[in-house]
């Protein structure tokens, strides 16, 4: 039998042990910023029923799941007429009842409400897990990603919208960005600029326009809102919205004055207004909190505050968002819970973190000390050793007996190890162990209890 070519499906990837530690350091970092915060950790499974995700994400969200076949012989149950008609599409209810999670959310919103009775309101938690899309690969969008989400439900105050900047400015500064700004809109802005120009039936054409300014400019933002039965007189009342300027009081000021006849326009002012009131009760340690009018991203979605965070030190698209949503629950027959979430883009983040060189130095290495001894004996000496290295929280490895002392030190070399203990006939005789550091070459005798002391300073 011939052998099979190892791979990969397309828009998957494997991580190395190097990737895995930056990750990790990620990850890590943002979960403990999260749990700061009060935010508790939960896992749902990568399946869902089928029924549970169909129809949350539109059309071409339904199309975009991995659908899962059902197990033992599953075309047995199946209409044979089904079976022989030419659309696909119709069968996959019979033979297949659930699929891979598209997002974090819908599974959240399932737990929350078939844990309702168990769960304390407002109910913060966050949740880092793999989601799978089957989207066609390209560079920067896989099929298999993690997300890292944070949502609130149960709680309408603004407090919580406030928390998210703060819980982006302290986790995006411990990674070390120092550069980034924190975009922020409210839907109701949105849906009373689209009432002062008459166009509320046609806020989704307006708001996908306006939301490409950045790339397209206002030439083609006019063009396309043209194309789409907006008049020259409607554009001319947009122009100063759009392109609103200065401080974010001096732009509120300026929306109050362009939204005076729209009742839910003055709202989403008050609510901005709010949020950044909040804030000025605290000290931002990196970011910048920009009020960008153009932004609009998940119009159907979000129903109050949105956000999107980019940084200003790499030529990155956005590397967060989120927003307030309301009846997250409601899909599933739980009324009224309003909520809201954010989510950090790990996979931008770390393309931003390698760019600027901010990973740590030892997230290259995980063993800080490799034992290396000449032969058996010096194996069995060095097991007390390694135990209360170990013992004492410092990674250490011990390199089998029986392999040529450079081999040995060329694998610490490899795998970035900073320091090795030399083992052999002389060390054992006289309990002083050579002791080496691998970046400088540096080496010394010293007891085991030097070596610890050494290792762990203050122990």
């Amino acid at each position: 039998m011939a052998a099979i070519k190892p791979s990969l499906p397309k828009g998957t990837r494997d991580f190395s042990p190097a990737e895995m530690v930056k990750r990790n350091f990620i990850f890590d970092t943002i979960k403990d910023v999260f749990r700061k915060f009060g935010y508790q950790q939960i896992e749902t499974p990568a399946m869902e029923n089928l029924s549970t995700l169909t129809g949350k994400y539109g059309d071409e969200g339904d199309k975009l799941m991995f659908k899962i076949l059902n197990s033992g012989d599953y075309l047995s149950k199946v209409d044979p007429q089904k079976l022989a008609g030419a659309n696909s599409n119709q069968l996959v209810s019979d033979i297949s009842e659930k699929a891979l999670r598209y997002d974090l959310t819908v599974p959240f919103a399932r737990y929350v409400v078939q844990h309702q009775n168990e769960i304390t309101f407002p109910f913060k938690r966050f949740q880092v897990q793999p989601v799978w899309r089957a989207d066609r690969p390209q560079k920067g969008r896989y099929r298999e990603f993690f997300q890292c989400d944070a949502d609130v439900v149960g709680s309408d105050s603004l407090l919580n919208e406030a928390e998210f900047i703060l819980i982006y400015d302290e986790a995006l500064s411990s990674l070390g960005l120092k550069d980034f700004s924190i975009k922020i809109n409210n839907r109701k802005i949105l849906s009373g600029i689209a009432e002062v120009i008459g166009k509320i039936d046609n806020i989704i054409d307006l708001t996908v326009a306006i939301d490409k300014l950045d790339k397209i400019g206002l030439d083609g933002v006019i063009k396309e809102l043209l194309e789409k039965s907006f008049t020259i007189e409607d554009i001319e009342r947009l122009k100063p919205v759009i392109l609103l300027d200065g401080t974010n009081s001096v732009k509120l000021q300026s929306l109050r004055a362009a939204l005076a006849g729209s009742a839910i326009g003055q709202t989403g002012c008050d609510e901005i207004e709010e949020v950044l009131s909040y804030i000025d009760n605290f000290k931002l340690q990196n970011a910048t909190i920009e009020l960008d009018i153009t932004l609009a991203r998940g119009l159907n979605y979000y129903t109050g505050a949105i956000f999107e965070v980019k940084t200003n030190e790499v030529a990155m698209g956005s590397i967060g968002g989120g927003g307030r949503y309301d009846d997250l629950t409601g899909m599933f027959g739980l009324k009224g819970l309003t909520g809201a979430g954010i989510s950090f883009g790990a996979d931008r983040i770390y393309d931003v973190m390698e760019e600027l060189n901010l990973f740590p130095a030892d997230t290259n290495q995980s063993t800080l000390v490799l034992i290396c001894c000449f032969d058996k004996d010096g194996e069995l000496y060095a097991l007390p050793l390694l135990q209360r290295l170990r013992e004492n929280d410092i990674n250490t490895e011990l390199y089998p007996a029986g392999a040529k002392i450079k081999k040995q030190l060329d694998y610490a070399n490899n795998k970035n190890i900073p320091y090795t203990v030399v083992i052999g006939s002389d060390e054992m005789q006289s309990g002083q162990l050579t002791f080496k550091d691998m970046a400088s070459g540096l080496q010394e005798k010293l007891t085991v209890k030097e070596i610890l002391e050494k290792l762990t300073p203050g122990l």
